[in-house]
């Protein structure tokens, strides 16, 4: 009996430290809902920030633009989004994480905290639906500055 108490205390330990708390994007971020295109060295400067990292190919395969979708989410919460063509973004240290594109990543102080993976099928509908995305981007970050 005391294994199992010791066991379902770990887990919920475990569950409590797992859960992300969502958090402001830097106030820059909170603007006009627009692309801001950047190069890989411009983007080595934003190491500390918190912003959402948008990588591109020149091409895209969904039957929506993936680029209106996010559009209509920038718009709606006038969020602005690092933009950085996907033959850049090679050259920087999160193509380490993501190495496939379109993808949208969520950054905090610099690190990851999550993404969109082209290749995966539960992310395909982010792509494709702005009620989905929207669900899946408020999950993290805050829409507006209180």
């Amino acid at each position: 009996m005391k294994k199992v108490f010791i066991i379902f205390c770990f887990v919920l330990l475990f569950m409590g430290c797992s859960k992300r708390e969502k958090f402001y994007l830097d106030d820059d971020y909170y603007h006009k809902g627009e692309f801001i295109n950047i190069t890989s060295k411009e983007l080595k400067k934003l190491k500390s920030q918190n912003y959402i990292l948008y990588t591109y190919n020149s091409y895209c395969t969904f039957s929506v633009p993936c680029e209106n979708v996010f559009k209509g989410y920038m718009n709606k919460y006038h969020i602005d989004f690092v933009s950085i063509p996907f033959d850049e973004f090679k050259k920087t240290t999160f193509y380490k994480t993501v190495s496939y594109g379109p993808s949208i990543l969520i950054i905090q102080n610099g690190n990851i905290i999550t993404y969109l993976d082209a290749e995966a099928d539960e992310d395909i509908p982010k792509y494709q639906n702005l009620a989905k995305f929207e669900n899946w981007m408020n999950q993290y970050i805050y829409t507006k500055k209180e």
